[in-house]
């Protein structure tokens, strides 16, 4: 289905709830799920990513009752299966697009006695994963895959603990390496060439699991065999979504955008950074904590006068989703931007570095892309076009800012994929172009 976006006359005015951030509400229900007792989950976001980890887990033996749905998102009552471990399902777990909801499924499955099969659709089928199974094989799992990837089955049980140095920073092998390690006999510990997303090590003390965290962060650790305990959680507003905003906020003149309930993790705010290097006005204000998680508003004023800068290798993985917001960011801006050690895009939904170039050339920019570097021009101008998403949702919502500001109409092919995360973005741009004010 194509949407058809056009320019806006007016500033972004106005005070938009993002929906509840995707990457912890995956471990919410996944760990609820792995709980023995009950877990009361609110704020859960309601997208097709986050539904396949409740049909997951349910397929596994999970109770799942629907307790309300608002704008905050889901709330859930979850009664895990706890010591009794997840049962054999009868057919495959579709993970339909969710990477996050089949790697880390990898890893709870890695630990229990049992045979199940993990696919999805043809674009998770494409990803890597042998990045996963690589680490779980060491600790004594068994996969069975084609060339490393989906369908893959999983017999686990019978683990040992094991020291693993990761050759990517990447939350999602640390994740799913720290679940299996929970089952392991004696200590698993994961240490990375960088700080990637630390949610699971926040949230996993929250369900009684002592989680130790090296000094300077990059070796996580767990001392198994240990179980989960039920708790309650509430799921914060996801900077990832938030981020689309801000950045559309940076770009149209004399916009005024608030975003409260954020998730303030820094592993999750690159994008902050980048934008205030590139002279964006956001103000950061934390209001309080849920979960281990820092949370607040991030609020932006426009700014005249945008920059180019570089981003690094070392930033990338604070940053990694939100490459195409920046990406179109870096057009208004004067100067050339460089996002350097961007390789882990082209494992993305889509092979989103390649993406990123074309559907920007499309508009009329200036960019120039290798193995894993992108550069942009600050030239201020884009044109209408037709791009395609490709199916990622990431690529949509980015074509859709930048239709913001280009010279006529945009549309996008497969927009429908916003609903992995944000399944109102459209309505939540309009509204912001429509206000008069907060």
């Amino acid at each position: 289905m194509s949407t058809r976006f056009v320019p806006v006359e007016r500033p972004l005015l106005g005070t938009v709830r993002v929906p509840g951030d995707k990457s912890i509400s995956h471990r919410a229900v996944l760990f609820a799920a792995m709980a023995e007792g009950t877990s009361r989950l609110t704020g859960v976001l309601d997208s097709a990513d986050v539904r396949s980890t409740i049909s997951a887990v349910t397929a596994l033996g999970a109770r799942v009752e629907f307790s309300g749905a608002g704008p905050a998102g889901l709330g859930l009552t979850v009664n895990g299966w706890g010591a009794a471990g997840p049962r054999t399902p009868a057919t495959a777990i579709d993970c339909g697009n969710s990477g996050t909801t089949c790697r880390l499924l990898m890893g709870v499955l890695a630990g229990w006695p049992v045979s199940v099969t993990l696919d999805g659709d043809a674009s998770l089928r494409r990803r890597p994963m042998r990045r996963i199974a690589e680490p779980l094989e060491r600790m004594g799992a068994h996969f069975a895959a084609t060339d490393g990837r989906l369908p893959v089955r999983v017999s686990g049980g019978g683990l040992h603990g094991a020291a693993y140095a990761s050759p990517v920073a990447s939350a999602q092998v640390k994740t799913a390496v720290l679940l299996a390690g929970l089952r392991a006999e004696g200590e698993t510990s994961v240490t990375e060439p960088a700080l990637s997303r630390d949610h699971s090590e926040l949230l996993l003390p929250a369900f009684g699991v002592s989680v130790c965290v090296s000094e300077d962060r990059l070796t996580s650790s767990v001392a198994g065999p240990v179980s989960l305990t039920a708790t309650d959680v509430a799921v914060p507003a996801d900077p990832s979504s938030a981020a689309f905003l801000a950045g559309a906020a940076a770009m149209v003149p004399g916009s005024e955008v608030v975003l409260p309930g954020v998730a303030l993790n820094p592993t999750r705010l690159g994008f902050v950074e980048v934008l205030r290097r590139m002279g964006a006005d956001l103000c950061v204000e934390a209001t309080g904590s849920v979960g281990g998680e820092a949370v607040g508003s991030i609020t932006v004023h426009y700014r005249s006068g945008l920059v180019g800068t570089t981003v690094t290798a070392a930033e990338v993985p604070s940053l990694i989703d939100e490459v195409p917001l920046l990406a179109v960011v870096a057009v208004c801006t004067h100067g050339t931007t460089r996002f350097e050690g961007v390789g882990e895009l082209r494992v993305k939904e889509s092979d989103r570095l390649a993406a990123i170039a074309e559907g920007l050339g499309r508009l009329g920019a200036v960019v120039r892309s290798g193995d894993d570097w992108l550069e942009v021009d600050g030239t201020g101008r884009l044109h209408g076009a037709t791009l395609d998403s490709l199916g990622d949702h990431r690529l949509a919502m980015a074509w859709a800012v930048a239709s913001l500001v280009a010279a006529g109409p945009v549309t996008i092919e497969e927009f429908e994929a916003v609903s992995v995360s944000y399944p109102r973005f459209a309505a939540d741009l309009a509204a912001l172009t429509q206000s008069t004010g907060k």
